[in-house]
C-alpha cells in the first residue's frame, strides 16, 4: 500500500514537472534560478582556494591542508550524472566503491573494504552516520538531495585527533548549501533501466531578510541486479525521503542552522535462514523495511577572523526490520569546539562531545545480541595547536583526543603535521597520527548462525560469537603529501603513506562443541591480527582548453596482513578485498553554450578473495540546457560492459552484478 502511494505520488511529480516546465510564462523566469556556478568559471588558481573545514575543524584553503584531501563541488556531482552519493564518490582518488548489490555497497580508503567498513567515519552535514551495530555505514539508509549538496570534503588517512575514533583510514564528509543558497524552487524527475523512476521536489524562501529556508521532497525506485548465474537478485530498493533546512543570521556574529530529515523504504533481500530442527534452511525473498528521521541544530558565533565557538546537537532514530533481525538505534549528541589565538604565532582549538548510542536488537537463531538492549556513552575532549614557525610558510600543528567509551574506556589519538608552502605553486606536508578503532556490537555481544548442516545422522552448526574483551584497534600512520601548480592549466597532488595496524579483530576457529544432537563448529572474534598497508595516490587537474576540463587519479595499495599468534585465517581474505591498482578518467567538455559532454572511465584491478576480476567501467552524460532554468541529460552508465561482478558476497547478502544502464532526466529551476 506503501509502496503504491509512493509510486502515485512519483507520477504526480513527473506530470507536475512536464506541465510546469511547458509554461512559457515560467519558462521566462530565469532571473529567478538558483544554479551552481559553471565549472568553467572555476579555473585552476580557484581550485586551489577552495576552503574546506574537515581536515582541521576551521575553514582553509585546500592547497595548504596537511592532510590527504579532495573536494568534490556540486558542478562535480551535476556533471557526473551520478544519482546517488556512492556512485558520486566513485571520482575520489584513493577511495575504493564497490556494489555488491543493487542495494549494498563496500566504501573505504587505504584497504578494509567490506559492507561494513569498520575504519571510515562518513558525515552529514556534521552528524555522524556510522553504526556502532557492525560498524561502518548502511549506505542504504542515508541518502540526501544531491542538488542540496554544497561539496563532499574526502579526508584519507586518520582524523582522530578532532574527529574521534573510527577515522583511521578516512572521513567522508557531506555539507548541505545553506537555505540562502537555495532559494526558489526546483523540480526534477528520471526515469531509465535500473533507476526505473525518480522524481524531488524543493523549495526556498526566507522568513525575514535575515532568515532563510527549504523543503524538499524525494523518491526513487531501482530496479532489481542480476545474478552473475543470470537469476533476479530480487533486491530492488525505493525510499521516500522529505527534511527541511533554516538559515538565520540574527546578528553579524551569530549564525543558526535547524535541519531534519524523515524516510521510509522497503529494500530487497534474498537470503536463507538457518535452523536446529527441520527444515535446517529455507531461502527467502522479502522487503526489508527501513524508517528513521533525524534533526539538527547548530550555533556559531563568529568573535574574530580568527576566534570562533560553534556548538551543535543532534538526534538520529533508525528502525530496521529484516527476516532474521530487528534493529532500533537512537544516537543523541552534543557538540562544543572554541578557536582562539594565543600569543603571536599559536591558534588554538579545543572541544568537549558527548553521544549516546542506545541500540535494541531483537534477534533469532541465525542472529542475536546479547544483551539486546545496550546504551554506549562515549565522552571526549580534543584540544589542537596550530603553531607559525615561519610567516606564510612554515607551521606545525599538534593535538590529541581524549575519548572514553563503553568498550575501550580512555583512549588518545595524538598527531602532528607539518605544512611547508615555499611559494604559491607548491606545498609540501607530512604527518604522524596514532588513530583508534573501538569494538562494535557485533564483535563483542553477538552470536551468529553461519550455516546448519546435515552430515549423514549428524547436524553441524557453524557458528561466530562475539567475545567481550575485543579492545580497540591501533592505527600508526605515515604521511608525506606534495601539491604543485607547475603551470597556469595543471594542479597537481601526490600522497605516500605507510599504516602500521595493531589487534585488527578478526574470526578464529576453535575445537568443536558437542551438543545433544548436534555439533557446533565454533568460531570465535579476537584481536587477532597485525597488518601494514602502505600506497600512493596521485590525482591532476588539467584545463585543456577554455571548454575542456581533464581530471585524473591513480591509487597503489599494498596490503600485509598477518595472524599475531592465532589461528585466525582472515589475513588473506582482508588482503583479497582490496585492488593493487585503481585508475581514473574523467573529461568536462562544453560541446557548445547549451550542449555538455561529460565522460569518466575507471580501472580496477581484480579482487582474489570472491574471485572478482579486474574491470574498465565507462560513463558518459549528454547534457542540454534547452532554456536558462532548464535542462534534460542522458546518462548511460556501464557503457563497455553489459555487466559485471564489482565486489564478493558479503555474509547473508546475495551480490548481484553492475549492469549497464541508461537514464533520462529533466531538471527545471525557477
Amino acid at each position: 500500500m506503501l509502496k503504491s502511494y509512493r509510486i502515485s505520488t512519483l507520477a504526480h511529480v513527473l506530470v507536475g514537472l512536464i506541465v510546469f516546465c511547458s509554461s512559457p510564462h515560467l519558462l521566462a523566469r530565469q532571473q529567478d534560478a538558483n544554479q551552481s556556478e559553471d565549472l568553467f568559471e572555476m579555473p585552476i588558481e580557484k581550485l586551489m582556494d577552495i576552503e574546506i573545514t574537515t581536515a582541521s575543524k576551521k575553514e582553509e584553503k585546500l592547497f595548504k591542508t596537511a592532510a590527504a584531501a579532495y573536494v568534490i563541488t556540486s558542478e562535480d556531482i551535476r556533471r557526473s550524472g551520478a544519482t546517488s552519493i556512492m556512485d558520486a564518490l566513485r571520482m575520489v582518488p584513493g577511495l575504493q566503491v564497490a556494489r555488491i548489490n543493487a542495494n549494498k555497497w563496500a566504501i573505504s580508503s587505504r584497504g578494509f573494504n567490506d559492507e561494513f567498513a569498520d575504519k571510515m567515519l562518513v558525515m552529514i552535514d556534521g552528524r555522524s552516520i556510522y553504526t556502532p551495530y557492525y560498524g561502518g555505514i548502511r549506505w542504504d539508509t542515508h541518502d540526501v538531495m544531491l542538488e542540496d549538496v554544497e561539496r563532499i570534503e574526502v579526508i584519507r588517512g586518520p582524523g582522530g585527533t578532532l574527529w574521534g575514533s573510527n577515522a583511521i583510514n578516512g572521513i567522508i564528509n557531506i555539507i548541505t548549501k545553506n537555505a540562502k543558497d537555495t532559494q526558489g524552487g526546483l523540480l526534477t524527475g528520471g526515469a531509465g533501466t535500473e533507476e526505473e523512476g525518480s522524481g524531488a521536489v524543493r523549495y526556498g524562501d526566507k522568513i525575514d531578510d535575515k532568515t532563510y529556508f527549504r523543503v524538499y521532497s524525494k523518491y526513487f525506485n531501482r530496479d532489481d541486479g542480476t545474478q552473475p548465474t543470470g537469476g533476479s537478485g530480487m533486491d530492488g530498493w525505493d525510499v521516500f525521503r522529505g527534511g527541511f533546512r533554516i538559515d538565520s543570521d540574527p546578528t553579524e556574529k551569530d549564525h543558526w542552522t535547524f535541519l531534519g530529515d524523515i524516510y521510509d523504504g522497503d529494500i530487497g533481500q534474498t537470503g536463507t535462514a538457518y535452523s536446529l530442527t527441520a527444515p535446517i534452511s529455507r531461502s527467502y525473498t522479502r522487503e526489508n523495511t527501513i524508517t528513521g528521521a533525524d534533526v539538527l541544530t547548530r550555533w556559531k558565533r563568529t568573535f574574530s577572523d580568527d576566534s570562533d565557538m560553534i556548538l551543535q546537537l543532534y538526534y538520529d532514530r533508525q528502525e530496521r526490520h529484516e527476516e532474521v533481525v530487528t534493529e532500533t538505534l537512537n544516537t543523541y549528541d552534543v557538540d562544543f569546539q572554541h578557536r582562539f589565538p594565543f600569543a603571536d604565532r599559536h591558534e588554538i582549538t579545543w572541544g568537549l562531545g558527548y553521544r549516546l548510542h542506545r541500540h535494541t536488537v531483537d534477534g533469532s537463531f541465525q542472529y542475536s545480541l546479547d544483551p539486546g538492549q545496550r546504551d554506549m556513552n562515549t565522552y571526549s575532549s580534543f584540544i589542537q595547536d596550530r603553531i607559525t614557525l615561519v610567516e606564510d610558510e612554515l607551521q606545525l600543528t599538534v593535538g590529541t583526543k581524549a575519548e572514553h567509551d563503553h568498550f575501550c574506556g580512555f583512549v588518545f589519538q595524538p598527531s602532528a603535521r607539518v605544512l611547508w608552502t615555499p611559494d604559491h605553486r607548491n606545498a609540501v606536508w607530512g604527518s604522524i597520527t596514532l588513530a583508534e578503532k573501538t569494538p562494535n556490537r557485533h564483535e563483542r555481544d553477538s552470536t551468529t548462525s553461519w550455516g546448519v548442516f546435515q552430515v549423514g545422522p549428524s547436524l553441524i552448526s557453524q557458528e561466530a560469537y562475539g567475545r567481550d574483551d575485543v579492545r580497540c584497534e591501533d592505527a600508526t600512520a605515515y604521511e608525506l603529501g606534495y601539491r604543485t601548480k607547475p603551470t597556469d592549466k595543471l594542479l597537481l597532488d601526490v600522497t605516500g603513506f605507510l599504516n602500521v595496524y595493531d589487534g585488527i579483530v578478526a574470526s578464529e576457529r576453535l575445537a568443536n562443541i558437542s551438543m545433544p544432537g548436534y555439533t557446533i563448529r565454533p568460531y570465535e572474534f579476537g584481536n587477532n591480527l597485525d597488518g601494514e598497508t602502505y600506497g600512493t595516490e596521485l590525482s591532476a587537474t588539467y584545463q585543456a582548453m577554455d571548454n575542456w576540463r581533464l581530471n585524473a587519479g591513480y591509487t597503489f595499495l599494498q596490503m600485509q596482513i598477518h595472524p599475531d599468534g592465532s589461528s585466525s585465517t582472515r589475513d588473506a581474505t582482508i588482503e583479497g578485498q582490496a585492488p593493487h591498482n585503481q585508475l581514473h578518467l574523467r573529461s568536462y567538455l562544453d560541446l557548445a553554450d547549451d550542449f555538455e559532454l561529460d565522460c569518466s572511465l575507471n580501472y580496477v584491478d581484480n579482487l582474489p578473495s570472491g574471485d572478482i576480476p579486474h574491470y574498465l567501467r565507462f560513463d558518459a552524460r549528454l547534457g542540454w540546457h534547452t532554456a536558462k532554468n532548464l535542462e534534460l541529460s542522458v546518462v548511460g552508465q556501464n557503457l563497455f560492459d553489459k555487466r559485471h561482478s564489482e565486489f564478493g558476497a558479503e555474509g547473508n547478502q546475495v551480490p548481484t552484478e553492475a549492469e549497464r544502464a541508461l537514464l533520462v532526466k529533466l531538471t527545471y529551476r525557477f
